[in-house]
């Protein structure tokens, strides 16, 4: 993985010299079990606040498919989660573009990403879509890595009694 000069970068809420602090935390494995336990709060409203994007985004998710490669028992669906929503918001144009500099390692995190999504256990449905959708996004289908992640077990059997109809 390449060296980042993190002082360098932007977030949401200015220079990004605060995002590797962040990603050691992810290291240490805290026991991260929604969007709102540090340090993915503070990383999700750094790298895409509102559904927009920064360059130090783009830093970040090899930094954090690294972890799910190292760690894959560890890996809860925030790890996928974050990425996923990262390059859906590249794909649809929100935020920063991806630089020459950045561009290798970040498509080469995608596509692992995808690889090792196919590779998860299946542990709820939450997971299931977070995996799906991460291998859609990877292939480039940002609208449907956005269905997926809103499919609930409620507007699957909504879908399928409708269908039936």
């Amino acid at each position: 993985m390449e060296l980042i000069n993190w002082n360098k970068l932007e977030h949401a809420y200015g220079n990004a010299s605060d995002i590797p602090g962040l990603l050691a935390q992810l290291e240490e494995y805290p026991e991260c079990e929604d969007y709102e336990s540090e340090p993915f709060f503070t990383l999700w409203s750094s790298l895409c606040h509102q559904g927009d994007i920064y360059n130090s985004s783009y830093a970040a998710v090899p930094h954090i498919i690294s972890l799910i490669e190292k760690h894959p028992q560890r890996a809860n669906y925030n790890y996928f989660l974050l990425p996923v929503c990262i390059e859906i918001a590249r794909l649809k144009g929100n935020g920063a573009k991806l630089n020459i500099e950045m561009e290798r390692n970040y498509i080469e995190s995608i596509k692992l990403m995808a690889k090792l999504a196919g590779e998860s256990p299946l542990s709820d449905p939450i997971m299931a879509n977070v995996l799906a959708a991460a291998v859609a996004v990877a292939k480039g289908s940002e609208e449907l890595a956005e269905v997926i992640l809103e499919l609930t077990p409620n507007t699957i059997k909504e879908f399928k009694e409708w269908q039936e109809s």
